[in-house]
């Protein structure tokens, strides 16, 4: 096909989607937010040990390169020109928490909470590095001779497409830097009495800028010369999709976790009921931040995963819903999926899953609906401790995420929270939202984020369908489930001298020169093959 027989619809924006299990490149028109195209890898995730889970950062990036090509060649046959394109649960660290609370005064978890936000916990990234450089000798040899540098999953990527070993920008944004523990979420730079209290040497974090910004340019691949102009950590990137730019707003996106976050404005809110306080978004050096509470679930979509992979009750994911829809009920089942332990408003490392109220009467379609139904009571639980923090009880949950197909999982979670539930008709609200970033950035410029200018979405709408009594009655039932998974595990070594103990955000460690690199604990050296 002719170069002057294509397509040209104006400006168009690329968006990477890392995620826990799979790799997205999808791709927007500017001016409608309009998905045009997309392609998806899936990525493996190990678990070498009980509590361990490791990814392969050569694989991550692999996947990356595919998906843009593929991406690219799906616009190409859909004659459209793609020349106007600019474009995260390891549980082996619960003894470094341990022996880092020891020096705090009182063994008080949140005693960097005002700094960073954060709890002192197995979920962020500074207590994994950590534990890095306590038992992985080549890395601690790599920082030694200054060969290290560390970044959260972003890093990587922007690290790797800019040139890596060449000349690759090492770069983070705000909001991915807010969930290392490192990051001090007021002067908005690397803390020096954090990283002397994890005695994490500065000079191998990355550069902390904005979330919309040019940050380099692809070298490399179909979109060679395109600048890299947008970053977002994925729930942000989720609240910016959504629109939700008013304080007070929220959202929640269903995923391997589950993640609600409430837009809190210029203002940092510090929760007295085990959320988190976070940046939502700084889109442009010269723009202000914008900050957000959020609670987190780690187990949502992993569950249907876990049902699927290891019970093997179905052979799809999309199989959980036709059983759920059939049963109808749980009929007194309850299913805490706590293979990690509790996350928000809990943090208790020490719960692990059950299912209970089990009668010769239960089979796999009412496990199935009380899987589900879990991912909504983890909801009700957050969004109860959103409401006491904000003072303000939300009157709709905006949802998005791939969970979000599962009409009964959605008409479930309007039913558990009494309010109604609403979903765009665009599902895609993380890349979008990274897509908005990028266009907006100076010196592209291309997507207005100005609110008369935003174009309006179409929505989905769940209406409670149960009473608020029967809503209670489960949601009772469900919290005393919850106290009987608590307290099942410590962080002393098993008699087979395996640890475990908890989950994370994804983390980045790359080495110079010899080309070692670390994705959560997956060493791999530059001779693998």
């Amino acid at each position: 096909m002719a170069a002057s027989d294509r397509v040209a619809l104006g400006p168009l924006v690329g968006s990477i989607d890392q995620g826990t299990s799979s790799s997205r490149f999808l791709v927007f028109n500017a001016k409608t937010a309009e998905l045009l195209s997309h392609h998806q890898v899936e990525i493996q995730q190990k678990f070498p040990k009980e509590g361990w889970v490791e990814q392969d950062p050569k694989e991550i990036l692999k996947s990356v390169y595919e998906c843009v090509e593929r991406t690219c060649e799906k616009l190409q046959q859909l004659n459209i020109d793609i020349t106007n394109i600019k474009v995260w649960l390891d549980l082996r660290t619960q003894s470094t928490v341990e022996r880092l609370l020891k020096r705090i005064p009182g063994n008080n978890k949140s005693f960097f909470k005002f700094r960073t936000g954060l709890p002192l916990s197995t979920y962020f990234s500074a207590v994994k590095l950590r534990w890095l450089l306590d038992n992985v000798e080549e890395i601690r040899q790599a920082v030694d001779n200054g060969r290290a540098m560390f970044g959260t999953i972003d890093s990587w990527l922007i690290w790797c497409l800019t040139g890596g070993k060449n000349g690759g920008v090492h770069c983070t944004d705000v909001t991915n830097a807010s969930r290392t523990m490192l990051f001090n979420i007021h002067s908005l730079d690397w803390d020096p009495e954090l990283c002397q209290f994890f005695d994490i040497p500065m000079e191998i974090l990355p550069k902390v800028r904005s979330s919309s910004e040019i940050y380099g340019l692809m070298k490399s691949g179909a979109l060679t010369g395109v600048p890299i102009s947008g970053c977002l950590g994925d729930q942000s990137a989720a609240l910016v999709g959504q629109m939700c730019f008013q304080d007070g707003q929220a959202k929640n996106t269903y995923g391997t976790g589950c993640f609600l976050l409430c837009n809190t404005g210029q203002k940092s809110v510090f929760s007295e009921h085990g959320l988190l306080t976070t940046i939502a978004y700084k889109l442009g050096r010269d723009k202000p931040v914008c900050y957000a509470l959020e609670g987190s679930v780690a187990i949502a979509g992993a569950v249907v995963r876990w049902l699927r992979d290891n019970l093997g009750i179905v052979k799809t994911s999309q199989e959980i819903e036709k059983l759920a829809a059939e049963a109808g009920t749980s009929y007194g089942c309850y299913f805490v999926p706590a293979f990690s332990g509790l996350y928000a408003p809990y943090w208790e490392p020490s719960a692990r899953g059950i299912i209970c109220g089990l009668t010769q009467f239960t089979n796999k379609k009412h496990i199935a609906f009380a899987a589900l139904e879990a991912v909504c009571f983890q909801t009700r639980e957050i969004l109860d401790a959103m409401n006491k923090d904000c003072g303000i009880p939300l009157s709709q949950l905006q949802v998005d995420g791939g969970m979000t197909n599962n009409k009964v999982l959605m008409q479930l979670q309007s039913d558990i929270l009494c309010i109604p539930v609403v979903k765009p008709s665009m599902p895609e609200t993380t890349a979008l939202g990274a897509a908005m970033a990028a266009g907006a950035a100076e010196g592209v410029g291309i997507w207005s984020l100005n609110p008369g200018d935003l174009t309006a979405v179409t929505c989905e709408r769940f209406e409670p369908q149960i009473n608020p009594e029967e809503s209670e009655y489960r949601y009772a039932r469900w919290k005393k489930a919850v106290m009987k998974s608590m307290g099942w595990e410590t962080s002393e070594a098993p008699s087979n001298g395996d640890t475990s103990i908890f989950c994370s955000l994804p983390l980045g460690f790359f080495i110079m020169s010899s080309m070692v690199m670390l994705i959560g604990a997956k060493y791999v050296s530059g001779n693998d093959k």
